[in-house]
């Protein structure tokens, strides 16, 4: 069950960072793929940073690489929310779990095992793209309680 949940909320995460990096790519390098590229450097170096078109190479493996970190940060996450059913609490959790991921990603790993689309945009656009991630990892959990409420209400 909880590694069903992680799958869901760190896909949901993933996505919704995804979308943010590509149209802030798109605005920034005029390259949708540009910030997802630059995320390969894990595999590829500092090379992918000036990679701006679609490719297996670069934009497969750095969407690849972003879904797995952030699957194991949806780990993280829904470790901590088990059992909270309050919509502050788990905002809370998904806020704190994004700053820590931040904080490793920017501070405590080696560069090149950053996301790499910093590379791409601009420092305070990662305000926007970590925010998505946060947004993503709670996002399931809102949405399912929403549904289950809307269920109660009509059987009464």
């Amino acid at each position: 069950m909880a590694l069903r949940r992680s799958l869901v909320s760190g896909t949901w995460a993933s996505l919704c960072s995804s979308a943010v990096v590509s149209w802030l790519s798109h605005r920034r390098a005029a390259a949708v793929p540009a910030g997802t590229n630059a995320t390969s450097q894990w595999v590829w170096g500092r090379q992918a940073h000036r990679k701006d078109g679609w490719s297996l190479r670069h934009t497969l493996v750095g969407y690849v690489i972003h879904h797995a970190s952030s699957l194991f940060w949806a780990s993280s996450f829904e470790r901590l929310r088990k059992g909270r059913r309050d919509v502050a609490p788990v905002l809370a959790l998904a806020a704190a779990t994004t700053a820590v991921a931040y904080v490793v990603d920017y501070k405590v790993v080696p560069r090149r095992l950053t996301p790499g689309f910093e590379t791409r945009l601009r420092p305070a656009d990662l305000c926007v793209v970590y925010a998505a991630f946060g947004l993503g990892l709670a996002l399931p959990w809102i949405l399912s309680r929403r549904r289950m409420s809307g269920t109660v209400a009509k059987r009464r």
